[in-house]
């Protein structure tokens, strides 16, 4: 009897070759079918992680191994897991920091032991498709490539030689061929696929790939390999996000979260709420004031979009440059330091914005800062944490700051890779606020969200 799987990792060849509109629709023909499918996304990406969690009606994690370590990932995967789990990667299947592959899509699968689905850019080729994949497929033998997805196939005639390539020169599966079509795009802008968070229409076009999709799938092959596309009498998951009940007796916290903030990842909001706290959620353009709080967490995002709305709402504005300078501990990622900046400017327009970072933001066309960081910490960092402790963190960002004045002996953070403020530093510090490009992520390695709540208590008991 053919042993069941429930989880499959989607990889690719390469990037841009359709991973996140398959992955997008399957999830939704799952969760409209009842079952409890899970989504994970390996490395630091916030984007395709919400669109993940829009399409399966539940929670999306991140796995990365800039982060995390081995165990902690397989700990985490094991704790997270579904009944049917999906895995995004990211990039190609071999593509990766490391020479070796060692934190690459195949040394993910492998350490999880997940098998692989490749979704292949069929456009341009045909029986080139087979050295392709028998590459592939001896590359790293270790890897178990389960078989294939073609997507962008042109014709009857381009699907057939692909299909007979396949068939005549591997033992790979084809579970579905896509063809190429309009409808299966997603609006792009300079970070990625426009978050669904900012789109009125997400769900209908969701409900379109999904749809689409469907039709374009073998069912039969996922079924042989445990995935059962029929509708159950399960529940369906529950949304990504909820209000939390509060209480007055526990610390709480605000959260921007609107169409403007939602990088945030799940795994740090839950450890939040696990650490005993409150969150509160804030609108940047709906909340007319800062409701009562111990301390204030504003994620990144694109604020630059929305900057006309945001500086419109000058009473939330007043509201949080109040908290900050009366030595509210706050902490602001990206998006948030652009937001507590004096302005922003975007395509030619400047906005003004809260004022406590005395600096001009401009976005840039191309990218300021993306990709992996590492930190050092100083000596000045606010939360008191030990100097030269390491930190891997990411950054994803077109935005440049300009100070109006040298805040050089401000910085909780030395840069040793990527770009963060101003190339070396990172973790601009005012009174009792931290704000930095850099993206980080609550781990065993550095649990900032403990230290940020320590320090929290230990300002309410001044």
């Amino acid at each position: 009897m053919k042993k069941s799987i429930n989880s499959i990792y989607l990889s690719a060849a390469h990037k841009s070759s359709g991973k996140t509109i398959l992955s997008i629709g399957l999830s939704r023909i799952l969760s409209n079918l009842n079952h409890d499918i899970r989504t994970f996304k390996k490395g630091p990406d916030y984007i395709d992680m919400s669109w993940l969690a829009l399409a399966s009606r539940n929670n999306c994690y991140n796995l990365d191994f800039n982060t995390q370590s081995k165990s902690e990932i397989k700990s985490f995967f094991n704790n997270k897991k579904s009944k049917i789990n999906l895995i995004e990667g990211n990039k190609g299947l071999y593509d990766g920091i490391s020479v070796t592959g060692a934190d690459d899509n195949s040394a993910m699968s492998m350490l999880i032991d997940v098998p692989v689905i490749l979704v292949i850019d069929a456009e341009g080729i045909t029986r080139g498709i087979a050295p392709l994949l028998q590459g592939y497929i001896n590359f790293e033998k270790k890897c178990k490539i389960k078989g294939v997805i073609l997507n962008k196939v042109k014709t009857d005639r381009h699907e057939n030689k692909l299909i007979n390539a396949i068939n005549n020169y591997t033992n790979l599966s084809i579970f579905g061929s896509i063809r190429k079509s309009k409808e299966l795009l997603i609006s792009e802008r300079h970070l990625g696929l426009i978050p669904p968070n900012e789109k009125n229409i997400a769900e209908k076009k969701v409900d379109l790939v999904s749809k689409i999709i469907f039709d374009s799938i073998n069912i039969k092959e996922f079924q042989n390999i445990g995935i059962n596309f029929k509708k159950t009498d399960g529940k369906e998951s529950p949304q990504i996000k909820e209000k939390i009940i509060k209480s007055e007796n526990k610390i709480k916290i605000g959260v921007f979260y609107d169409k403007s903030f939602g990088f945030y990842y799940q795994d740090d909001i839950e450890n939040i709420q696990q650490s005993g706290c409150d969150i509160i959620y804030i609108d940047s353009v709906k909340d007319t004031k800062l409701p009562k709080i111990d301390g204030l967490f504003i994620g990144g995002g694109f604020p630059e979009i929305n900057a006309s709305n945001i500086s419109k709402n000058k009473n939330l504005i007043k509201d949080v440059k109040k908290f900050i300078d009366s030595e509210g501990p706050c902490y602001a990622e990206c998006g948030g330091l652009m937001y507590l900046s004096n302005t922003i400017k975007y395509k030619k327009k400047k906005h003004k914005m809260v004022g406590v970072i005395p600096g001009d933001i401009d976005m840039s066309v191309r990218p300021v800062g993306r990709g992996y960081v590492r930190l050092k910490t100083t000596k000045n960092h606010i939360w008191g944490m030990k100097e030269n402790l390491p930190i891997n963190a990411h950054e994803f960002h077109h935005a440049n700051i300009s100070f109006k004045k040298n805040i050089s002996n401000k910085f909780a953070y030395e840069v040793k890779r990527g770009y963060g403020i101003n190339g070396s530093q990172d973790g601009y510090q005012y009174k009792n606020l931290l704000a930095n490009f850099s993206h980080l992520r609550h781990t065993k390695k550095y649990p900032w969200i403990k230290y940020f709540i320590k320090y929290i208590k230990e300002k309410k008991n001044d």
